[in-house]
C-alpha cells in the first residue's frame, strides 16, 4: 500500500528573485531525506508562489522495509571465559539486541548480533521528516520574528502536512500543522480546507492560487502574447523579468498600458530600463523593433476594476519615464566627451585612482593589443577613441539614477555625438557578457576594450589582495574572468593572457614583488575558470588536467588542445602514454643543455634522437598550425626508440657531459609532447 504525502509552508511574501533555487533545493532536499528515511517513493513535486512551498510526494510507502543489520558486541575474549562460557558481557550484549547469547556470532577478534529491525511506519517517520525539509533549507538571509528562535526566509504562518487524508502532527516556530490553508490574499479571505494531497491544486485554484509554478508561468506567457497581439504589436520578453514575476503573483492577470509618445522620443534604453528593471514591465514592439507606446504588465488578481489598475501603472511609469527625461535632457547639454572630465571626482577603487586614470589605463592597454592583434590604423584609432569615451557615461545623470544603463547610455549618447557605430558599440561592448548567456563582443575593437576592461579589473582588485574565496566574489571576478576566456575563444584569438594581465599591473601603484604575485594568483584564477569551463563542455578532467600543466598564456590555444586530445582519442594509446610516463620519471627535476651529437655512442640514443629530428619538424609544423590531432602519428613513432633507449642506455652514467647530454635528449623528446599536454596525466580509458 502507498500514500500521497503533502507538506505546505505558508508565509509572507518570499523574494520572488531567490525562488527558482529555493525550488530546486528542496526538490534535491525532499528526495535525498525521504531516501534517507527508507521511504519509498514515485517522486516528488515542488511548487510555490509567493507566499507558499508545497511538497507533494506521489505514491510514498506506507512503512519502511524491514532492515537487517549485523551489530559489533564485545571481543571474544571478553564474552566468552577459558571454559568457553558466555559471560555475563555477552548475555547484557544479546538481551540488548533482542536476542540470545547463543546467536552471537564470532567473527575476527568480535561477537556480532544479527538482528531484524522492525521498520516504522511513514506516520512515525513523518514529523520528524517534514520538520527536517522546513530546517534543512539554506538561504543566503533568513529572519527571526517575533521572539522566535526559529529562522526561515520569511515568518511562517501556517503549515499543512498530510499522509493521505490524515493530519500529519508536527510544530515549526510555535505553528502547528493542521489541514487548513490560504488562498489569495485580497480573493479568498476565509481559510482552504485541504482534505488530500492530490487534491491540493484544484483545491488552490478555487481559492485563486496557481500553486504550479510552471502552468503560472505559462498562463503569463500567453496571457501577455495574446494582450500584445491585440495592441498590434509583440512582447519584449526578457527571461529573468518572467521568472521574477512568476514568483510575484499567484493568480496572474495580464493588463496593459500606455506610455507617453513624448517619451518615446528618448533612446530605447532610457525608456525601457525604467520600465523592465524598475518597475517589471514589458515593452511593446513592432515587427522592425521598434517600441509601440504601450507596456505590459501583470496583476496578482483576476480582472475586477482591471481599468484603475492600468491608470495606476500608467501614472507610476510616467513618473519614472520623467526622471529618465529629465536626466537626458541635463546629460546632452554637453558631449559624452565633454563628461569625461568628471570622472575625475568617481573613485574606481581604494589605492587605484579615479574613473579617469582607469579610462587612461584602457587607451593604454587597447593601444598594446591592437600592436599584438595586428590592428589596422583604422582599428587602432577606434579603439582608442572608445577606450577615451569608455567610462565617461558613468558621470552622467541618466547613469548615476540608473546604474544598470551604463555602457548602454554610452553607446547611446556616442551615436547622438555622431562618433562611429563601431566605436559607440564598443562602449557598450566593453560590459559583455553581463551575466550567463549574454552575447559577446563581436567586433575586434569591442572585443579588445572588453577584455582591457576585464584585465584592469582583475589586476586591480588581485593586487588589492581582494580575491574571491568560496561564494563571496563582490566583483564578479569569475564572472569576468569566463568573460575573458570566452571572448579569446568566441574570437578565435591567439594571444598570451599572462602579458596582458602583467601590462595591467604594470599600469598600477605598487611594487614589482606585490605584481607579481598578484600576476601568478591570476594566472592561477584563470586556470580555474578555464577548468570549469572545460569540464562543463564535457572534457574529460584528466585531459583537463593534461592541458592545463603548464603556463596559462594562449587561451584559446588550450581549448583546442583539449578538446583534440579528446576528438584523436589519445588515451587510448596506452603505449605510448606509458613511454612518456617514464620519461617524466627519469627527467623529474633535471634541466636541459645543448645537445651535442658527437657525444652519443649507444645505438638506441642516436635512434632516438634520429627519431626526434623526424618527428619534430612534423609536430612542429601540426603545433605551429594549431592541428594537434594530426601531430599524434609523428608522436606515435617516438614510442619504439623511447622505450629502446630506456631499456639499454645508461643515463646517469658518471662522465658528467655524457650524462647530461642523455638527459637533454630525454627532455626534448618529452617537451614534443608537452607543448600538447602532459600525457602523464591521462588514464586509461574504459
Amino acid at each position: 500500500m502507498s500514500k500521497n504525502l503533502l507538506l505546505e509552508i505558508g508565509t509572507e511574501e518570499m523574494p520572488a528573485n531567490m525562488m527558482s533555487g529555493i525550488v530546486e533545493q528542496m526538490d534535491v532536499l525532499a528526495g535525498a531525506k525521504l531516501n534517507e528515511a527508507r521511504i519509498a517513493f514515485e517522486k516528488v513535486d515542488v511548487y510555490a508562489t509567493p507566499r507558499r512551498l508545497a511538497v507533494i510526494v506521489t505514491a510514498a510507502a506506507d512503512a519502511q522495509p524491514d532492515e537487517e543489520v549485523k551489530k559489533r558486541g564485545p571481543s571474544i575474549g571478553a564474552a566468552y571465559d577459558e571454559n568457553g562460557n558466555v559471560t555475563k558481557a555477552a548475555e547484557g550484549f544479546a538481551r540488548g539486541q533482542g536476542i540470545s547469547a547463543a546467536d552471537l556470532i564470532k567473527e575476527g577478534e568480535y561477537t556480532w548480533a544479527q538482528v531484524v529491525n522492525k521498520g516504522k511506519t511513514v506516520e512515525e517517520i513523518l514529523p520528524a521528516l517534514f520538520t527536517s525539509l522546513i530546517t534543512g533549507l539554506n538561504f543566503t538571509r533568513s529572519m527571526r520574528w517575533g521572539d522566535e528562535e526559529a529562522r526561515f526566509i520569511r515568518p511562517v504562518r501556517w503549515i499543512v502536512a498530510l499522509a493521505g487524508e490524515a493530519v500529519v502532527p508536527m510544530e515549526f516556530a510555535h505553528v502547528r500543522s493542521g489541514r487548513m490553508s490560504r488562498g489569495h490574499r485580497f480573493l479568498c479571505k476565509e481559510e482552504v480546507e485541504i482534505k488530500s494531497p492530490e487534491t491540493y491544486k484544484e483545491t488552490m485554484r478555487k481559492a485563486f492560487v496557481i500553486a504550479d509554478q510552471d502552468e503560472r508561468r505559462a498562463l503569463i506567457t500567453a496571457g501577455l502574447q495574446k494582450t500584445a497581439k491585440e495592441l498590434g504589436g509583440q512582447v519584449w520578453h526578457n527571461a529573468d523579468l518572467l521568472e521574477e514575476i512568476n514568483y510575484l503573483v499567484e493568480y496572474p492577470t495580464p493588463l496593459y498600458g500606455r506610455i507617453d509618445e513624448e517619451f518615446l522620443d528618448l533612446p530605447v534604453p532610457a525608456v525601457v530600463t525604467p520600465m523592465r528593471d524598475h518597475q517589471r514591465y514589458y515593452p511593446v514592439r513592432k515587427e522592425d523593433g521598434s517600441l509601440m507606446p504601450y507596456f505590459l504588465t501583470v496583476r496578482n488578481g483576476g480582472d475586477r476594476a482591471i481599468r484603475n489598475v492600468q491608470i495606476g501603472n500608467e501614472r507610476v511609469l510616467r513618473a519614472r519615464l520623467d526622471d529618465a527625461k529629465f536626466f537626458f535632457d541635463g546629460d546632452r547639454r554637453k558631449s559624452l566627451e565633454g563628461h569625461r572630465e568628471a570622472l575625475s571626482r568617481i573613485n574606481y577603487q581604494e589605492g587605484m585612482g579615479t574613473m579617469l586614470d582607469k579610462s587612461d589605463r584602457l587607451v593604454k592597454l587597447v593601444e598594446a593589443i591592437g600592436e599584438d592583434w595586428n590592428f589596422t590604423d583604422t582599428e587602432k584609432a577606434d579603439v582608442r577613441r572608445a577606450a577615451y569615451l569608455s567610462k565617461s557615461d558613468l558621470a552622467t545623470g541618466m547613469v548615476t539614477e540608473f546604474t544598470e544603463l551604463q555602457g548602454e547610455m554610452g553607446k547611446e549618447y556616442a551615436l547622438l555625438d555622431g562618433e562611429k557605430p563601431k566605436v559607440a558599440a564598443a562602449i557598450f561592448g566593453q560590459y559583455m557578457p553581463r551575466f550567463a548567456g549574454d552575447v559577446l563582443p563581436k567586433s575586434s575593437i569591442g572585443r579588445a576594450l572588453s577584455l582591457s576592461d576585464k584585465l584592469d579589473n582583475l589586476a586591480a582588485t588581485f593586487l588589492r589582495g581582494l580575491i574571491p574565496t568560496g561564494s563571496q566574489d563582490p566583483f564578479a571576478l569569475r564572472r569576468q574572468t569566463i568573460g575573458a576566456v570566452h571572448i579569446l575563444t568566441d574570437g578565435e584569438i591567439h594571444w598570451d593572457v599572462r602579458k596582458g594581465v602583467k601590462m595591467a599591473l604594470a599600469l598600477l601603484p605598487g611594487t614589482q614583488e606585490e605584481k607579481d604575485t598578484a600576476a601568478d594568483k591570476v594566472e592561477d584564477f584563470f586556470r580555474q575558470r578555464i577548468k570549469a569551463i572545460l569540464l562543463d563542455e564535457g572534457v574529460d578532467y584528466d585531459i583537463v588536467d593534461a592541458v592545463l600543466t603548464g603556463a596559462i598564456n594562449d587561451v584559446y590555444a588550450i581549448f583546442l588542445k583539449a578538446h583534440s586530445m579528446a576528438d584523436s582519442h589519445v588515451k587510448g594509446e596506452l603505449e605510448m602514454r606509458q613511454a612518456v610516463t617514464r620519461l617524466v620519471n627519469i627527467t623529474k627535476g633535471k634541466t636541459a643543455v645543448e645537445i651535442r651529437p658527437e657525444l652519443f655512442t649507444e645505438e638506441a640514443e642516436k635512434n632516438l634522437y634520429a627519431a626526434l629530428e623526424k618527428a619534430g619538424e612534423e609536430v612542429t609544423n601540426a603545433y605551429n598550425a594549431y592541428d594537434y590531432g594530426s601531430a599524434l602519428p609523428a608522436l606515435k613513432t617516438l614510442t619504439v626508440p623511447i622505450n629502446q633507449f630506456l631499456d639499454s642506455v645508461m643515463v646517469m652514467v658518471e662522465e658528467e657531459a655524457v650524462r647530461n647530454n642523455r638527459i637533454s635528449l630525454l627532455i626534448n623528446v618529452l617537451d614534443v609532447y608537452r607543448r600538447w599536454g602532459d600525457f602523464s596525466k591521462l588514464v586509461q580509458s574504459k
